[in-house]
């Protein structure tokens, strides 16, 4: 469901889903890029074959199964056997000339500059409004890993990921751990793509490409950077009353292309802020039209977060926070309930908490260096707790391997609860500190008043004097 303002005369004012933009020369139609949902990387489907008819020994004397094996490690190991994987070492482990390590480092200190809200935009706004994306949840649900017991540790892997990404200027170098990170996911992509694609072979009515195009395609993947980038920047923080600067703006899309280009996705839209902009939303008008199957991804998403790590939120707390992140419009697409009174305070004195801490935090220096510092090194030990975490680094294994059968279906909450204070407190110490600005600004404009009138008053009876003095020395 899509609204769009009528032009008048030369206005190309547009709403969609609850956000307003202005087309321009730099936008692209559905048809424009309906194209690309039929292109992919198709020097990674090479290379993953090629690796996948590599032989390894197991304990047991048999071959490893080409789902179980480490591509990467394959690829690094082969890569001079053979002309297709040398071609794909060479590309990714080749830096681009338009790369500014120092702005890369930037971007990176963004993130956790303002670690939790773009947290909460990754996981509620780009993950969950994401499935409102018709063609990309055709993939989703067929790997099965968006299943409410197992969506939290797939969201981890993508949080790892995510922190490797952002680790350091280093990290993100040819060898470094934002690198392997991303060449590791590129092979993953393209595992489920031939996957899927080997399945249609079997059953035709398996998946439909001529309305879906492509699993994993040229635009899919376009559009998952922007979901970490673009939308971050001009729709998650936005809503969450954050507000960066355009150089961070600037840093932030050139981490996100360098790490397009480490994937495999094509870079031109991520050239400008300007561009980034307006892939993003033309992918808002073409893109999105929520389906059932994307609803029932959605709320398998806040039934596998429900009470746990790191924020222990409650299902209405996410359900509140989705809203405030997609819009309404978007929201009641994919089913997700109006939050009741008490929860949209919360997530008004939780906004007025983030925003007051994003807006005063990054004026002093040594503060803003100190958290970052400190978020960088809680949010990758997060990943790493045998009890909350994955326990240990993902290699990014294909582990939601599609069958002819596989599909998602919806889940049910869990019933046993275990209740540990998280990020509704953080709402709840913010709308107290909002109140309590409010009637402290309240008390100064009272007092404020008071003091006002009570000069006026004596202003007033001085001047009654003064007149008085002057009518009597007139009769004199």
């Amino acid at each position: 469901m899509v609204l769009k303002a009528p032009k008048h005369g030369n206005s190309t004012e547009c709403h969609y889903w609850g956000y307003s933009f202005h087309w321009t020369d730099l936008h692209r139609s559905e048809e424009e890029l309906r194209p690309m949902i039929y292109t992919y990387d198709k020097l990674a489907d090479e290379c993953v074959e090629i690796l996948n008819k590599i032989q390894i020994p197991t304990s047991s004397g048999g071959d490893e199964k080409p789902f179980h094996k480490d591509l990467y490690g394959l690829l690094r190991d082969h890569q001079d056997g053979d002309p297709k994987l040398k071609e794909l070492w060479d590309q990714v482990n080749t830096v681009p000339e338009w790369v500014d390590w120092d702005q890369i480092q930037r971007g990176q200190d963004m993130f956790f500059r303002y670690g939790l809200p773009i947290l909460n935009t990754l996981s509620f706004e780009s993950l969950l409004g994401g499935m409102g994306a018709t063609r990309v949840v055709e993939t989703l649900t067929r790997t099965g890993g968006f299943g409410a017991k197992v969506v939290r540790r797939r969201l981890l892997e993508t949080l790892q990921h995510i922190l490797q990404v952002n680790s350091s200027a280093e990290g993100m170098k040819p060898g470094g751990e934002g690198n392997v990170s991303s060449i590791r996911v590129r092979l993953l992509h393209s595992s489920v793509r031939l996957r899927i694609l080997s399945l249609i072979k079997e059953s035709p009515t398996y998946y439909d490409i001529n309305k879906s195009g492509i699993p994993v395609s040229d635009l899919d993947c376009i559009g998952t950077i922007n979901t970490f980038c673009g939308s971050v920047v001009w729709l998650g923080l936005p809503r969450q009353g954050i507000f960066v600067s355009e150089q961070e703006i600037k840093d932030y899309i050139a981490l996100w292309r360098l790490v397009a280009w480490y994937m495999g996705t094509r870079t031109e839209c991520f050239e400008t802020p300007e561009k980034t902009k307006a892939m993003m939303e033309s992918s808002l008008v073409s893109e999105i039209d929520p389906s059932e199957v994307g609803r029932v991804l959605a709320k398998n998403i806040i039934i596998g977060l429900e009470n746990t790590a790191p924020a222990y939120a409650s299902k209405e707390f996410i359900e509140a926070m989705s809203r405030l992140l997609n819009g309404d419009q978007l929201a009641d697409q994919l089913g997700i309930p109006r939050p009741s009174l008490y929860y949209r305070l919360l997530i008004w004195g939780y906004c007025f908490w983030v925003s007051g801490i994003s807006f005063v935090i990054p004026k002093i220096w040594f503060m803003d260096r100190i958290m970052i510092a400190l978020r960088r090194k809680y949010f990758y030990k997060l990943i790493t707790d045998p009890k909350i975490g994955l326990g240990k680094e993902s290699r990014f294994d294909f582990k939601y391997i599609p069958t002819l059968t596989r599909t998602t279906r919806l889940g049910e909450r869990r019933t046993i609860k275990f209740e540990r204070p998280g990020i509704e407190n953080l709402a709840r110490l913010g709308l107290l500190a909002a109140l309590t600005a409010v009637l402290a600004l309240g008390m100064g404009l009272m007092l404020a008043a008071r003091v006002i009138s009570s000069n006026h008053l004596q202003i007033f009876n001085a001047i009654q004097i003064l007149q008085c003095l002057s009518v009597k020395d007139a009769l004199v």
